[in-house]
């Protein structure tokens, strides 16, 4: 007589869990899927960060203020700063597509391969830059390190703090 009842109240008790756990997991379901989306649309798409990058670089150009015969230096400037931007977007998407290395000298080597490209492409940048560089009065030579990002530190400026490759950062 015992084992009917206590079947039938383990039924009406799996059954009751099953009430209120299914709206639960689903609810648990749902947001997982809800922040997965929010954290997508965080995400700049190509689009955004192509438009970030013509902003900053319209708002350089404002900011220098360039006169005429300076305005005929902007544009391998200009086109430097797009390549070594491009460079880095390319650098952080090898990168995240890249396999986990499988030893810690892997990453070291990986990590100073990494560093050999970008050490480039700032020589490359720094190089094309030195014309318009050089045509600049000292007060456009002030305004440009903090608007590329370069502030004051302690250890001294690292390409880090350059928007131009603020994607191998994310």
């Amino acid at each position: 007589m015992k084992t009917p009842f206590v079947i039938a109240l383990a039924l009406g008790a799996s059954l009751s869990l099953t009430t209120f756990t299914a709206p639960v997991f689903a609810q648990g379901q749902q947001q997982q899927q809800a922040q997965d989306q929010s954290d997508q649309e965080k995400e700049a798409s190509p689009s955004d960060k192509a438009a970030f990058l013509n902003a900053r670089i319209a708002a350089l150009k404002a900011v220098l203020a360039l006169t005429p015969d300076q305005e005929k230096l902007w544009g391998p400037f200009e086109t430097a700063i797009r390549d070594a931007a491009r460079q880095s977007q390319e650098r952080a998407q090898t990168m995240h597509t890249a396999p986990e290395p499988n030893t810690v000298f892997e990453l070291l080597d990986s990590v100073a391969d990494h560093e050999i490209a970008r050490a480039q492409a700032l020589k490359k940048f720094v190089a094309a830059a030195q014309p318009l560089v050089a045509s600049l009065t000292p007060e456009q030579k002030r305004r440009v390190p903090t608007f590329l990002g370069i502030g004051e530190s302690d250890h001294g400026p690292s390409s880090g703090d350059l928007w131009i490759f603020e994607e191998e950062e994310e």
